[in-house]
């Protein structure tokens, strides 16, 4: 079978395309990049766009509230000699867009809607020890940056006497963490398998707290924030199954059930009056699941292509009112171009079934969203130095 060359050109046809998935994943945090053989270059760019509508508990309906989004990875692997390689990778792991209607009575104020932006920068830097020609033992140190600006606005946070005027806007700072992982191959059959351990990450940023509310302390508040990026592992799997076709999976695990971000102020204002109760902005309450299985092929010395489904368990039902949708389903088509061995251009397409969930706020449902969708397209350019 014609498995070396196929392994190299089809493999990476799975792009990283996620969606409003468990939690605020979004990059999937692949690796496939520093294991590829020899000296190796990437840059690719993915765009999702989501359509998320729902029913507030007013009965009113809430149209789309998710926005566009896009977000790029690079990565540039050097073999520094037979049994050394290093690496260093650059994606935007977790990420928030939302804007909802201001005219929204549940999630607006007739004047501004509830809106959430979430970014995250991390860049891996990655050494690997290959004793033989199966065996890739690698670990390094993750440098990573979050940041937010969240407007609550509407009656489903209480309205102008509670938290419908809160805002908050966290700053930019850096944090470490660290990954680890043990990859398995056999060139001759295509055959590679990978687990990848990343660690929880602890941000400890500067947050500035607004509302509207005539109370000097509860009306502005500049503090510390602390949020936890969630430790994960991944399991990367593929193997020849015929002549110029290999099968591939991935799934992954990130522990989002451990995840909630609890400002002062925000907290000191939910607890003004039954029957609320103190509140978090954000929180899960289950880890997520998710897989993608798929089929490669290769049809001539310069196109291949891939076809996969995926799946995503979500993080819990109800979820909060800042992504309100449970896992999803998707089926995506991915080609590549290579007009010479060196260099490739690869491009893929995935439609997303979004779940069905109820959105809370302070453990009380204040909507339904059901019967979404999303669309997701990228590209990538690799190069072989």
């Amino acid at each position: 079978m014609k498995l070396r060359a196929l392994s190299m050109a089809v493999f990476m046809a799975a792009l990283p395309l996620s969606t409003m998935a468990a939690g605020l994943d979004r990059s999937g945090q692949s690796i496939a990049a520093f294991l590829q053989p020899g000296n190796y270059a990437e840059a690719g760019l993915s765009v999702l766009d989501p359509s998320v509508r729902g029913v507030g508990l007013d009965q009113r309906p809430v149209s789309d509230m998710a926005d566009d989004y896009y977000f790029p990875t690079a990565a540039v692997k050097v073999q520094v000699s037979d049994h050394m390689s290093l690496g260093l990778l650059y994606d935007q792991p977790y990420g928030g867009d939302a804007t909802y209607a201001a005219d929204s009575f549940m999630f607006g104020n007739g004047v501004e809607g509830t809106t959430v932006e979430v970014r995250t920068n991390n860049l891996t830097a990655l050494m690997g020890y290959q004793p033989n020609e199966n065996w890739n033992v690698y670990a390094g140190p993750v440098w990573q940056t979050v940041e937010a600006d969240i407007q609550l606005r509407g009656a489903a946070y209480g309205g102008v006497g509670k938290l419908g005027t809160y805002g908050i806007k966290v700053d930019q700072e850096p944090a470490f963490g660290w990954v680890a992982g043990l990859a398995y191959q056999i060139p001759d059959i295509a055959l590679k398998a990978a687990i990848t351990y990343r660690s929880e990450i602890e941000h400890k940023a500067t947050a500035k707290e607004t509302t509207a509310l005539p109370v000097p302390s509860l009306s502005t508040l500049t503090s510390g924030v602390e949020a936890t990026t969630p430790q994960s592992v991944n399991l990367d799997f593929q193997t020849g199954i015929a002549a110029d076709t290999l099968a591939f999976a991935n799934v992954r695990w990130v522990h989002w059930s451990q995840f909630a971000v609890k400002p002062k102020l925000l907290g000191n204002i939910s607890q003004l009056g039954a029957p609320y109760v103190r509140q978090n902005l954000i929180d899960y309450a289950e880890d997520q699941w998710s897989a993608n299985v798929g089929v490669g092929r290769k049809f001539n010395a310069k196109w291949s292509g891939t076809a996969a489904l995926g799946y995503d368990s979500g993080a819990g039902n109800p979820i909060t009112t800042l992504g309100p949708t449970e896992g999803y389903w998707n089926v995506g088509l991915g080609a590549q171009y290579s007009p010479a061995e060196h260099y490739f251009i690869q491009g893929g397409v995935k439609y997303f079934w979004l779940g069905d969930a109820t959105a809370q706020t302070g453990g009380k449902p204040v909507g339904e969203f059901s019967d979404n969708h999303a669309l997701g397209y990228g590209m990538k350019i690799g190069y072989r130095f």
